[in-house]
């Protein structure tokens, strides 16, 4: 925002504090009475030498009368209040944002930089259910603010496509596998058997070494091991694109775990040529007991490769690759350790960019009473969710539109029903886990985005009667004129939130928490509706406050728009 740029400059320039550390402490005060922008001077207190509430009025001495636009500065304590002239503060947001081209929060600060984000990255052969959601969804959105600000992202798909498990489901369906069901639904079949396996394991024991003899037969590429595991592979993948086009999702990549397995060897070799391979009974490992973390298995007993040694194959082979800025790994919680260890195996191994691996962790979503598993059977399938959000949606349509096109009524509810569902699962921090409940997630009401997408639709509307009445696009805008018209509490509101988006763009990057920039624009379509309410706007007393009140209208369309293209959300015309 440009007012708090010139606040921070003249600050730095007045006091000899740098511009960072000023910057990082500005704050929006929660009540508008307290002020536009905020500076709490208690951290300055040991960098000046001086009380809080002194830093405060001495700072306000310096600046007071200084820039035009600051129409007062208080003392409350040890903050310094700043109150901006309202006019010229909807001028100046209206200046940037009526741009030709604006798109709110980009930037090119990432040009020339590759950024790669692994994210979704579901297991072969069993069912994608709400557990792959969140990584899916977190993923995708993280992505989409990178994008947004200018970086070349490579969005990639591991797919767990290898290990012991696959040993255990070539057993599970030598044993009980119904071919006629495969090619029925192959995913259920498959999840069937494998649920069968660990049923019948604590009976039968011996299954479990039935199941590592099968993995080791596999990495030895078997024939008839081989084989069926390119066909379990096939058919997930076939299964797994339909969820993936529903959800508007592509991948740059999805190379696998098994991609990887045959460059474990120069791992090996690499992790020995460095001294940093010990055995363990019989398997090898890194020791990293100065990162207090257990050492990290590299290499099984009996020669199989484990997912760590996998995950540092992939590691250098990205760069060779893609010579990444960062690679983002959006992985749930428990797999924290997992992390830790191989990042610290690639530090140990020197490799440079080790700090510019990031794990991005989320809780889990889980039942009322247990956490979802596969192998017991007790998960919620994404098609499921996905099917249920859109019949809603669609019986809300016919109630309230019932002569509207079964095209468009189909059209529409797809795009909210699965807006549903991505929003419930990005509006809130990634890291607390996500308490399944029906009820929650066909929540339409409040904080969702079916109340984003139909603010959105609002604005739409609006204009085009706008358009029909022929007083839209306005033509020539003199931002200081209009400005005039947009001096009142409702309109501030939207006008300060708007100006506030692209730091909630670069807060959400920095963090990896999209939940943040998506705060930004709920609370701006509550602005806009507490505004919509209280003010005609196609009605308005003169022809200039029409205008204002229609630019108005337009900004918030645009950073709806903006704000629902980054978490994926279609933005729609009409509901």
């Amino acid at each position: 925002m440009q007012f708090k740029t010139e606040i921070i400059q003249l600050l730095a320039a007045e006091s000899g504090l740098e511009q960072s550390l000023l910057a990082s402490l500005m704050e929006v005060p929660p009540q508008p009475e307290l002020g536009d922008l905020a500076l709490p001077c208690f951290r300055l207190a040991k960098v000046l030498r001086k009380a809080p509430a002194q830093i405060a009025a001495d700072l306000k001495e310096k600046i007071a009368g200084r820039l035009p636009w600051l129409e007062r500065v208080d003392v409350v304590g040890g903050y310094l209040n700043f109150f901006f002239d309202p006019a010229q503060y909807a001028a100046a947001v209206l200046q940037q944002c009526m741009a030709a081209d604006y798109c709110p929060g980009s930037s090119d600060e990432g040009a020339e930089k590759t950024v790669l984000v692994e994210y979704s990255s579901p297991n072969i052969a069993k069912p994608f259910h709400v557990g792959h959601a969140f990584s899916t969804l977190l993923g995708e959105t993280i992505a989409n603010l990178y994008q947004h600000r200018g970086y070349e992202v490579i969005r990639l798909n591991h797919l767990g496509d290898y290990g012991t498990q696959f040993g255990k489901l070539i057993s599970a369906w030598k044993r009980w596998g119904n071919e006629s069901a495969l090619a029925a639904d192959p995913i259920t079949e498959l999840n069937r058997v494998y649920v069968k396996f660990y049923q019948e394991l604590d009976e039968h024991p011996e299954l479990e070494d039935e199941g590592r003899a099968y993995f080791k037969l596999l990495e030895d590429r078997a024939p008839e091991e081989y084989a069926l595991w390119e066909l379990f592979r096939k058919l997930s993948l076939e299964a797994f694109d339909k969820i993936y086009r529903r959800l508007n999702i592509s991948f740059d990549n999805m190379n696998g775990e098994s991609f990887y397995s045959d460059q474990i060897p120069e791992v090996v070799e690499l992790l020995q040529g460095k001294g940093l391979l010990v055995e363990s009974d019989g398997a090898l490992v890194v020791n990293l007991d100065e990162y207090n973390l257990n050492p990290c298995l590299i290499l099984k007993s009996d020669g199989a490769t484990i997912y760590a040694s996998r995950d540092i194959a992939a590691v250098y082979y990205r760069d060779r690759e893609w010579d990444f800025y960062r690679n983002i790994y959006v992985v749930g919680l428990p797999q924290k350790n997992h992390f830790e260890q191989v990042f610290a195996v690639l530090k140990k191994a020197d490799f440079a960019k080790a700090d510019q691996c990031i794990h991005v962790p989320f809780g889990t979503v889980r039942g009322a009473d247990a956490i979802f598993s596969t192998r017991y059977g007790n998960v919620i399938l994404l098609d499921d969710l996905l099917a249920e959000s859109v019949n809603k949606t669609r019986k809300i349509i016919l109630t309230n539109n019932p002569d509207m096109s079964g095209e468009e009524v189909d059209q529409i509810a797809e795009s909210v029903g699965v807006g549903a569902v991505r929003y419930t699962f990005l509006r809130n921090g990634r890291e607390r886990d996500i308490i399944f409940s029906w009820d929650d997630m066909l929540d339409f009401e409040g904080d969702s985005a079916p109340y984003l997408q139909y603010c959105y639709a609002r604005c739409s509307s609006i204009i085009r009667l706008a358009e029909d009445k022929g007083i839209w696009p306005p033509g020539q805008i003199d931002p200081v004129q209009a400005g005039q018209y947009l001096t009142g509490p409702e309109e501030q509101a939207i006008l300060k939130l708007t100006a506030d988006f692209e730091d909630t763009v670069l807060e959400a990057l920095a963090t990896h928490e999209p939940s943040i920039m998506l705060r930004n624009i709920s609370q701006l379509a509550r602005a806009f509706n507490r505004f919509y309410h209280s003010h005609s706007i196609l009605h308005a007393e003169t022809e200039e406050l029409v205008k204002a009140r229609l630019i108005l209208t337009e900004i918030t369309r645009l950073y709806l728009y903006t704000g629902l293209k980054i978490a994926g959300i279609d933005a729609l015309e009409r509901m």
